[in-house]
Protein backbone atom coordinates (compact mmCIF):
# COMPACT_ATOMS: atom_id res chain seq x y z
CA UNK A 1 0.00 0.00 0.00
CA UNK A 2 1.58 3.25 -1.06
CA UNK A 3 1.40 6.62 0.70
CA UNK A 4 -1.21 8.03 -1.70
CA UNK A 5 -3.48 5.05 -1.01
CA UNK A 6 -3.01 5.43 2.74
CA UNK A 7 -3.97 9.08 2.46
CA UNK A 8 -7.11 8.21 0.44
CA UNK A 9 -8.17 5.65 3.04
CA UNK A 10 -7.61 8.12 5.89
CA UNK A 11 -9.40 10.98 4.12
CA UNK A 12 -12.41 8.93 3.10
CA UNK A 13 -12.67 7.30 6.52
CA UNK A 14 -13.06 10.78 8.01
CA UNK A 15 -16.15 11.16 5.81
CA UNK A 16 -17.55 7.81 6.99
CA UNK A 17 -16.90 8.26 10.72
CA UNK A 18 -19.87 10.59 11.31
CA UNK A 19 -22.06 7.90 9.72
CA UNK A 20 -20.88 5.11 12.04
CA UNK A 21 -24.33 3.76 12.94
CA UNK A 22 -25.68 3.92 9.41
CA UNK A 23 -22.49 2.49 7.94
CA UNK A 24 -22.38 -0.50 10.29
CA UNK A 25 -26.09 -1.19 9.76
CA UNK A 26 -25.50 -1.10 6.02
CA UNK A 27 -22.43 -3.33 6.30
CA UNK A 28 -24.27 -6.11 8.10
CA UNK A 29 -27.27 -5.79 5.79
CA UNK A 30 -24.95 -6.21 2.81
CA UNK A 31 -23.01 -9.02 4.48
CA UNK A 32 -26.15 -11.05 5.17
CA UNK A 33 -27.52 -10.34 1.68
CA UNK A 34 -24.28 -11.63 0.15
CA UNK A 35 -24.22 -14.72 2.37
CA UNK A 36 -27.28 -15.38 4.56
CA UNK A 37 -25.53 -18.40 6.08
CA UNK A 38 -23.31 -16.01 8.04
CA UNK A 39 -26.15 -14.54 10.09
CA UNK A 40 -26.31 -17.38 12.67
CA UNK A 41 -22.65 -16.70 13.51
CA UNK A 42 -23.74 -13.43 15.13
CA UNK A 43 -25.51 -14.69 18.25
CA UNK A 44 -24.64 -11.84 20.57
CA UNK A 45 -25.66 -8.23 20.83
CA UNK A 46 -25.47 -6.78 17.30
CA UNK A 47 -25.09 -3.25 18.66
CA UNK A 48 -21.90 -4.36 20.43
CA UNK A 49 -20.76 -6.22 17.32
CA UNK A 50 -21.24 -3.11 15.19
CA UNK A 51 -19.29 -1.05 17.73
CA UNK A 52 -16.44 -3.59 17.66
CA UNK A 53 -16.37 -3.60 13.87
CA UNK A 54 -16.22 0.17 13.70
CA UNK A 55 -13.52 0.31 16.37
CA UNK A 56 -11.45 -2.26 14.48
CA UNK A 57 -11.73 -0.28 11.27
CA UNK A 58 -10.76 2.91 13.12
CA UNK A 59 -7.76 1.11 14.58
CA UNK A 60 -6.58 -0.05 11.15
CA UNK A 61 -7.03 3.36 9.55
CA UNK A 62 -5.41 5.18 12.48
CA UNK A 63 -2.36 2.89 12.28
CA UNK A 64 -1.81 2.62 8.54
CA UNK A 65 1.68 4.04 9.03
CA UNK A 66 2.49 1.43 11.67
CA UNK A 67 1.93 -1.89 9.92
CA UNK A 68 3.67 -4.02 12.60
CA UNK A 69 1.13 -2.81 15.17
CA UNK A 70 -1.76 -3.57 12.82
CA UNK A 71 -0.37 -7.02 12.03
CA UNK A 72 0.03 -7.94 15.69
CA UNK A 73 -3.57 -7.06 16.52
CA UNK A 74 -4.97 -8.63 13.34
CA UNK A 75 -3.13 -11.88 13.95
CA UNK A 76 -4.84 -12.16 17.32
CA UNK A 77 -8.20 -11.35 15.71
CA UNK A 78 -7.63 -13.94 13.00
CA UNK A 79 -7.00 -16.65 15.57
CA UNK A 80 -10.08 -15.62 17.58
CA UNK A 81 -12.30 -15.64 14.51
CA UNK A 82 -11.53 -19.31 13.87
CA UNK A 83 -13.33 -20.02 17.15
CA UNK A 84 -16.35 -18.09 15.90
CA UNK A 85 -16.61 -20.39 12.90
CA UNK A 86 -15.11 -18.01 10.36
CA UNK A 87 -13.76 -19.75 7.28
CA UNK A 88 -11.20 -18.46 4.81
CA UNK A 89 -13.83 -17.85 2.13
CA UNK A 90 -15.80 -15.58 4.46
CA UNK A 91 -13.10 -12.94 4.17
CA UNK A 92 -13.99 -12.35 0.52
CA UNK A 93 -17.63 -11.82 1.43
CA UNK A 94 -16.68 -9.41 4.21
CA UNK A 95 -14.46 -7.49 1.80
CA UNK A 96 -17.27 -7.23 -0.72
CA UNK A 97 -19.65 -6.01 1.98
CA UNK A 98 -17.09 -3.44 3.13
CA UNK A 99 -16.50 -2.07 -0.36
CA UNK A 100 -20.25 -1.95 -0.99
CA UNK A 101 -20.78 -0.10 2.27
CA UNK A 102 -18.06 2.43 1.48
CA UNK A 103 -19.46 2.94 -2.03
CA UNK A 104 -22.89 3.72 -0.58
CA UNK A 105 -21.60 5.87 2.29
CA UNK A 106 -19.19 7.93 0.21
CA UNK A 107 -21.33 8.42 -2.89
CA UNK A 108 -19.47 10.45 -5.51
CA UNK A 109 -16.36 10.48 -3.28
CA UNK A 110 -16.02 6.74 -3.95
CA UNK A 111 -13.74 6.88 -6.98
CA UNK A 112 -11.77 4.10 -8.63
CA UNK A 113 -8.67 5.27 -6.75
CA UNK A 114 -10.57 5.15 -3.45
CA UNK A 115 -11.83 1.66 -4.24
CA UNK A 116 -8.30 0.51 -5.08
CA UNK A 117 -6.92 2.03 -1.86
CA UNK A 118 -9.59 0.40 0.32
CA UNK A 119 -9.17 -2.90 -1.50
CA UNK A 120 -5.46 -2.76 -0.74
CA UNK A 121 -6.12 -1.91 2.93
CA UNK A 122 -8.62 -4.74 3.26
CA UNK A 123 -6.17 -7.10 1.59
CA UNK A 124 -3.70 -6.33 4.38
CA UNK A 125 -6.40 -7.04 6.96
CA UNK A 126 -7.72 -10.24 5.41
CA UNK A 127 -4.39 -11.76 4.44
CA UNK A 128 -2.99 -11.14 7.93
CA UNK A 129 -6.02 -12.67 9.62
CA UNK A 130 -6.13 -15.62 7.23
CA UNK A 131 -2.41 -16.36 7.66
CA UNK A 132 -2.72 -16.26 11.45
CA UNK A 133 -5.77 -18.49 11.43
CA UNK A 134 -3.87 -21.48 10.12
CA UNK A 135 -6.11 -22.08 7.09
CA UNK A 136 -3.02 -22.33 4.89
Amino acid sequence: MNDAQKLLVIETWEKVKPLAGVATDLFYTKLFELDPSLQPMFKGNMKQQKTKLFAALCFVVDNLNDVPTIVSVLEDLGRKHVGYGVKEEHYTTVGNALIGTLRAALGFHFTKDVEDAWTCAYSLVSSTMINASGYR
